[in-house]
């Protein structure tokens, strides 16, 4: 499904648990590439999810918008616009300016 902000959200597996909401806490593990399929980051490789508040501006607005969708044990793919992303500034020289990016995102808990 496409939102009214441009996210295409596609839910790849149903969680059946906890809803994740805003302002809450939440364990993300994600994968992230770019358009072109270079890989950029990979909480699996580090062997840690990271955890951020919901809701509240620690992650860019489409991880925000995308992730209050998801209930725990739930994964999904993110097609992230760049107005939703990092949009003209780009990202520490690995995310080029104005890139639409692509997150494999897997909710593991609602703290």
């Amino acid at each position: 499904m496409r939102t009214k902000s441009g996210l295409e959200y596609v839910e790849t597996k149903a969680g059946t648990g906890k809803a994740a909401q805003k302002g809450k806490t939440v364990s993300v593990h994600y994968a992230g590439r770019l358009e072109n399929g270079k890989e950029f980051d990979n909480s699996h490789k580090r062997g840690q999810p990271i955890d951020f508040k919901l809701g509240v501006g620690q992650v860019i607005a489409g991880w925000d918008e995308g992730i209050a969708m998801m209930k725990e044990g739930g994964t999904a793919t993110l097609i992230i616009p760049p107005n939703l992303g990092y949009g003209a500034r780009g990202a520490g020289g690995v995310i080029p300016p104005n890139a639409t990016l692509i997150f494999e995102v897997e909710l593991v808990k609602v703290h």
